[in-house]
Order: C-alpha cells, then structure tokens, then sequence
C-alpha cells in the first residue's frame, strides 16, 4: 500500500523563504524612506535659501516703523505680471524700481505716479523723466477700456526708462514696499475709475478705487513713508455738479453732485482735508476739465467719434435737456494738463507731519486748482473739426440727454492756477484735435479720404523733404511727444 507524500518539509521551506522576502522587502523600505525624506529636506533647506537671497530684509526703515516687518504678508511677493514686471521684492525688482526713480538732475525730484499707464499718466512720466526726475509707475491695468492701450503706453514709457509696478492701489502692502524702497518726495496720485455712466453699472468699482484707494496711499504716506512726501491727485471738474454760475470757480459750491463718480471725486478732497488737518501731508487736487489729445481714453467722446465716423457708424450727440443752449466742453489739450501737473509738484509745500502718523510739526499746504482751457465749445463744433481732418461726415443721430449724471455745460475759471504756478492754457480744440487725429490713424494704421488727397496734392513736396503724410490734412504740422462720453473727468 503507497503513502502519500510528506510534503512537510517543502512546506516549512516555503514559510522560511517568504518570511526573508518580507524582511528584505521591508528593510528595502526603511533605506528608501530614509533616502526620500534626506532628498525633501535637501529640496527644502535650497529653496529657503533661494527665497532668502530673492527677497532680502527690509531697509533699515522698516525697522522704525510702526508697521513692523511682521507686516509684511506672502501679497508682497506675488508676481503681478505684466510687461516689464519682476517678482515684487526680489533684488531684480528693487534694482528696476530704485533706477526709474533716480532723478539725473541736481535737486530732481523722485515721483511715485499711480495710474501711470492711464492717459494723463503716460504723459506726465515722461515729461518728469524728460525733465531729469525720477519716476516710478503704479497701474493695475483694468479692462475698463482696451487695456492693450495701456500696454502701448506701459511700452513707450519703457523706453523712456519709466518702470510701470503692475498693482492695485489698494494692496497696502505693496505700498509700504515700494515706500520702503524708495525715499519718494512727490506723488502724482491719477489712478482712478473715471467715466461718469458707467458708474451706474458699476458703482463699487469707484468706491474701491476713488475712496478706499485714495485712503490706503495716503494711509501708507502718512504713516509709513519717511520722508513723507508731497502729494498732488487728480479731482475733477465733475465735483461742480449742479452748479450754474460760470464759470466755474473754485470757490464756487461742490455738495451737489450730480454722479457718483463725482461724489467720489467731491469725497477725495474732503478725505484730503483730513489728512492733511491731522497727520500733515501737503496736499494739492487739480479738477480736471476734459482733458483730450494723442494716447486718449477710448471712452471719451472725441475718441468714439473719432472710430465711428471712420467706420461709417452713427455716431449719438446730445442735445441739452431744457434746449436753451448747445451742451459744451471747456475741452484741455493734454499738453496744457501736463504743465499744469508739473507746475503744481514744483509749487507743492513740504509735508509737515511726522513718520509712522505722529503729531505734525504745523499746519501743512492744501490746495485745489481747476485745470481747464477758459473756452467751451459746443459739441457740434467738436463734430465738425474731427468731419474736416477726417474728411468723411459724421452721420449724427441728436438726442436730448438723458438724466444719467452728465452735466450740459463746463467752463474753468483758471486764474488761481495762473497765479501761483503760471498756469497758462495754449491749444486751442482744432490744432489739438488735429494732433489727436494724426495719432489715431499712425497708431490704428487708417488711411482717411484726407490723407489720400493730401498725399496726392503734396507727393513732389513729401518725396522733396524725405517725409510721410500723417493721414489727415495740414501735414506740416507737428506730432507732440465707450461710450460717446461728454464728461468732464480725468
């Protein structure tokens, strides 16, 4: 009789055999665990080592300040994009913003200016930077109108040597960085949601950026800058609201304004009677009169008209509401509002006030200037210049305008402005349209029935003195440098 097989043995065997794999296999472990955490603490130690040579301590200020470093949050370190943008606080980034702000003439100023990629903006950069100031720029590039304009803009300052910050106003951190970095004397505060109708799709947009804005710079100037700087910021002529009496004047009553940007704008001065009344910062606001010109604001009506007529759209014209009189603009060509500006930073006072928004050492400058051109013009007659260097006629649809906050008519009175800085409007609407028009078509590549007859009229004169028709008539003249909106902000 066979017996079956003892198979005890094989089976101990097999048990041994799985019980090695299973301690091997778990020592192999332990050497890879270990192996993994050496390498992530490795990873670690490097890249607290980069962020500590990329983002070095503050300045010494920093440490005078009421704030503290422990101030500062991860914000301060975002990347904000953009052209010409670096990591905020990095060493490149501090390299960038204190080279834009060194001034290159003895005695230069060295100007913070907040909407700097904006229309008014651009221009004053690079007439501080023509000048020998340093500038340094601040813009958060919103999509209110075309921000690819602001690009254009943020580019051709490049080239000039104006750094362009990509930030919003209210980021308080970002302040307190760039103050820290920069000793700034002057601040050219512009940033600010314009534009009188679209307030009433968007109301908070303007509490942000006209009020909670306005406050975090002069919160940030106050208390933490050292020096604190003289600050000049963009009012409006709007806070005139429904005053009749022209024209206007800045002694004349600003508590009845007629839209919420204007109430916000009339809320800015108030706010920066506070500022200066009890932390000693010298203030100035200029109240702005439609301001046009090369480089515009695509939601002005001058610009509107200017694309409508050229693709043959109609184009809305207002009427006023009582029909007594033609509504007008006391149009100011960019030109005049950029001398405006730097003469109102050269006459700005000290601040008197002490850093880290101790009590001030005395009473300190406030003062609010209209920037405006002394002659109003119908809107009709904006129709017809812009008809003429088009040569195309506008095809008009006139409406009486709607209670929506615009206001029938403006005028400046600008005598305060001449007295104490010289303040003297000298473009007239036709030769600065003229200049405006001739921008538009080179920037937008148009060819206009006007360009093609002055080029036909002039070639031997063109060929002769190795030039180019600018598109619009009267080519001898020099270039300088969304709604069919008739406000009258900045």
């Amino acid at each position: 009789m066979a017996f079956p097989p003892d198979t005890s043995k094989t089976t101990k065997l097999e048990r041994y055999n799985s019980y090695l794999r299973r301690v091997n296999s778990t020592k192999l472990l332990a050497a890879s665990s270990k192996l993994l955490f050496r390498a992530t603490l490795l990873a670690a130690l490097i890249l607290i080592l980069f962020f500590t040579l990329s983002y070095p301590p503050l300045s010494a200020s920093s440490h005078n300040s009421p704030y503290g470093s422990s101030h500062r949050s991860l914000l301060s370190s975002a990347l904000y994009g953009g052209a010409g943008s670096a990591a905020v606080g990095g060493a490149s980034w501090e390299r960038q913003v204190r080279q834009s702000s060194t001034a290159r003439r003895p005695g230069g100023m060295s100007v913070l200016v907040t909407g700097a990629a904006g229309f008014v903006g651009t221009h004053c950069s690079l007439a501080l930077k023509k000048r020998g100031d340093g500038v340094l720029g601040l813009d958060n590039f919103n999509s209110y109108y075309d921000p690819s304009l602001k690009r254009a803009r943020q580019s051709l300052l490049g080239k000039h040597g104006v750094f362009v910050v990509e930030g919003d106003i209210n980021d308080a951190a970002l302040l307190a960085k760039l103050f820290d970095v920069v000793p700034f004397t002057h601040v050219l505060h512009l940033a600010a949601q314009a534009g009188v109708r679209y307030a009433m799709r968007n109301p908070q947009s303007y509490v942000h950026s006209n009020v909670a804005g306005f406050v975090a710079l002069l919160e940030t100037a106050a208390k933490r800058a050292d020096p604190q700087p003289s600050i000049v910021w963009a009012s409006s002529s709007s806070v005139y609201g429904l005053n009749e009496v022209n024209p206007f004047s800045e002694s004349h009553r600003t508590d009845r304004p007629a839209s919420l940007y204007a109430a916000t704008k009339k809320a800015g001065e108030e706010i920066a009677h506070v500022y200066n009344h009890i932390y000693g910062l010298s203030l100035t606001g200029l109240r702005f009169f439609t301001v046009y010109g090369p480089w515009g604001r695509p939601d002005m009506a001058y610009f509107s008209f200017t694309k409508d007529i050229l693709q043959g759209k109609p184009i809305t014209v207002f009427e006023a509401a009582d029909g007594d009189r033609e509504v007008a603009r006391d149009f100011t060509f960019i030109d005049d509002v950029v001398n405006g500006c730097l003469g109102a930073l050269d006459t700005a006072e000290k601040s008197t006030g002490t850093p880290g928004g101790g009590k001030k050492r005395g009473p300190a400058q406030l003062r609010v200037y209209n920037l405006g051109n002394k002659s109003p013009v119908p809107v009709s007659r904006l129709v017809a210049i812009i008809e003429g260097l088009l040569g195309i006629k506008a095809k008009k649809h006139v409406v009486r305008m709607p209670r929506n906050g615009d206001v029938p008519y403006t005028h400046a009175n600008v005598s305060l402005a001449q007295r104490d800085f010289g303040y003297r409007p000298t473009t007239d609407l036709a030769s600065g349209l003229r200049k405006f028009v001739k921008w538009y078509v080179e920037y937008y590549g148009i060819k206009t029935p006007a360009s093609t007859a002055s080029t036909t009229s002039s070639s031997a004169k063109t060929r002769k003195v190795g030039g180019g028709g600018h598109g619009i008539k009267d080519s001898t003249d020099t270039e300088d440098t969304g709604d069919s909106s008739l406000s009258s902000s900045a």
